[in-house]
């Protein structure tokens, strides 16, 4: 039996959280979808009001500060370099420890889910990030899942980046039904044909992720340093 929350129609109050160094897709792929959905009335969140530089140096703006934001039926958080430290900024950190709570959806995409995990929000939960930041899902309490979008209960979380839209879309579908979200995806003639094969670790040369694998790895190392003393500060001695 699915458990998880009912759908709700209207209004429907997202708020997406954005923070320096975020990656400008996870936040855009899953924003064109969230604000055509039926009674969607979404907030763009953040500590201050002051526009919020990406990963490549454009910018995003808030509409309310995290301590303003009102009750919010879906959480969500993309990913990026900011994430550093974002796992442990408290702040953060515990304004999605007191919503989660009352919101009906928690979700993420990339390695936003490292906040969710570092906010105690993914413990015992499958979970998606990004491939190369798999290793630390499990320091936080979650099981790594090797998919492009994961369900477990009222957490949805997906892969890196382009995986954005395949998780909104889930979003949606959860929400409103399959039809909608198949409404949206033709409108947005979402066919994906990569000009190469090779666009995740199991499709790619071995060769090729060890070369990606070894430029993402002092971030990747950061976080789990991150992870370990978040673990330890809590008392996570295992997953949940």
């Amino acid at each position: 039996m699915n458990s998880s929350p009912q759908p709700k129609v209207s209004p429907l109050r997202i708020g997406m959280v954005v923070f320096p160094g975020m990656t400008a897709l996870d936040f855009a792929g899953p924003l064109e979808v969230f604000a055509r959905l039926p009674g969607a009335e979404v907030h763009v969140l953040a500590k201050t009001l002051e526009p919020v530089r990406t990963d490549i140096g454009f910018f995003e703006v808030p509409t309310l500060r995290l301590t303003d934001a009102p009750a919010l039926d879906l959480l969500f958080i993309g990913g990026g370099p900011g994430v550093n430290p974002l796992m442990e900024d408290d702040d953060v950190l515990h304004f999605f420890a007191r919503r989660a709570p009352q919101a009906q959806w928690i979700t993420s995409v990339c390695t936003g889910a490292l906040v969710l995990g570092a906010a105690g929000l993914l413990r015992g939960y499958r979970a998606a990030t990004h491939w190369a930041a798999m290793e630390v899902l499990p320091l936080l309490g979650a099981i790594p899942t090797d998919e492009r979008v994961v369900i477990d209960r009222n957490r949805i979380t997906g892969g890196g980046v382009t995986a954005g839209l395949d998780f909104a879309l889930t979003v949606a579908a959860q929400m409103h039904g399959e039809g909608l979200a198949r409404g949206m995806q033709l409108a947005m003639e979402y066919d994906p044909k990569p000009p190469f094969a090779g666009g995740s670790p199991r499709s790619t040369p071995a060769d090729l992720v060890a070369e990606i694998r070894a430029t993402l790895q002092p971030g990747t190392d950061l976080r789990l340093a991150a992870a370990r003393r978040i673990a330890a500060r809590k008392g996570w001695n295992a997953p949940a």
